[in-house]
């Protein structure tokens, strides 16, 4: 038989590139593992920091080594932006892209264009799934519940001084304290601020302008975090439910990615029924977005009421070791060598639907 070339495109343009060489690397071991390489060649295609992209060894090796290239500061050259003839002989890509330009449909639309399969969302789930305001507008269309949030943009922020007072006075009445500040299209965390004053909010509105000309700001809930996993196109399947826990002020990037700093409980200790609600809201999450291949969808529990909020949805989510996505599917039952194989088996089903359909 022969094997299908996978381009395994990580690095990129993004505060995510070293998380990326990390969940990489694990998607690389997963795929040497038997009986994939039977079935799998890999390709490595590293993107650096300034946007260069590497095929063969600089790509192999920053792999191997786990460690980003040094950035030199070139302009790009013409023969190192990728070229569709250059890479004719791959057969399906593998993005693992975290962040902006990897995860919010910018990689997507060229691979879309290149009529090519590829793991994950489309241009619009990962767009959509990126962008948190656009995110939360198409849960409330789906009748999904949420937290209390306001839609900010940056010129608000930056505007006239007469303006800005207002705007924080209508957050203070709308969300009061602590509510938290985030940039609307950056990941794990980066650029988020919680905060329990107005002093503290004006100034976590102007360093979140810095990141992101959309910001959104939510209401603080006393909750349980819980999060799952989806897997599947049309007819998507949720994991069981996870349960984090932290000492730090909320879960942000040096919680989620340094070891010992988050506890994962899988599954999570809470009723069967509450766990099957989470489970259908998932699934509800993932069609509402039109996400596709993968996803992790993550809720608030709030014990004294019972209530579930959905928090976000994160539609290329982590493949480190201390990722919560691929240990929740292997505690259902799917290990982690076979559930890459579905990643790669479901793009090549949505593909060849999408070819049929032109």
């Amino acid at each position: 038989m022969t094997k299908l070339r996978v381009a395994l495109l990580f690095g990129g343009c993004s505060g995510e590139h070293e998380v990326s060489i990390t969940s990489a690397k694990a998607i690389a071991n997963a795929l040497s593992i038997d009986p994939n390489p039977s079935k799998y060649e890999v390709v490595p295609i590293y993107i650096e920091k300034n946007g260069v992209w590497h095929r063969g060894t600089e790509a192999e090796a920053v792999l191997e080594s786990g460690q980003p290239l040094t950035v030199t500061g070139e302009v790009i050259p013409s023969d190192r932006i990728p070229d569709p003839a250059t890479v004719k002989d791959i057969d399906l890509w593998f993005p693992i892209l975290h962040g902006p330009n990897g995860e919010d449909g910018t990689v997507q639309g060229m691979l879309t264009l290149m009529q090519v399969p590829y793991v994950g969302s489309g241009v619009l789930g990962s767009a959509v799934g990126m962008d948190k305001i656009a995110m939360k507008m198409a849960f409330s269309q789906a009748g999904i519940p949420q937290v209390r949030y306001q839609a900010v943009r940056r010129s608000q922020v930056w505007s006239n001084p007469c303006i800005f007072p207002k705007l924080c006075d209508d957050l203070d009445a709308a969300l009061g304290y602590p509510c938290f500040v985030k940039p609307a299209n950056l990941g794990s965390s980066v650029g988020i601020s919680k905060v329990r004053s107005r002093q503290e909010l004006e100034a976590a509105l102007d360093a979140a302008a810095t990141y992101d000309r959309r910001i959104i700001v939510e209401a603080g809930v006393e909750a349980r975090e819980l999060e799952c996993a989806v897997l599947g196109n049309d007819y998507p399947k949720a994991s069981v439910v996870g349960e984090i826990s932290y000492n730090s002020d909320f879960y942000d990037y040096e919680t989620k990615y340094t070891d010992g700093k988050a506890n994962l409980m899988i599954p999570a200790p809470i009723d069967t029924a509450i766990a099957s609600k989470v489970r259908d809201m998932a699934i509800e999450a993932f069609l509402a977005v039109d996400a596709a291949g993968l996803a992790r969808v993550d809720f608030f529990y709030i014990e004294k009421t019972g209530e579930v909020l959905l928090n976000e949805i994160n539609t290329l989510p982590g493949f480190t070791a201390l990722s919560m996505y691929p240990q929740l599917w292997s505690a259902t039952g799917i290990s982690f060598p076979e559930l890459v194989n579905q990643l790669i088996e479901l793009a090549l089903e949505r593909h060849t639907q999408a070819a049929e359909a032109r």
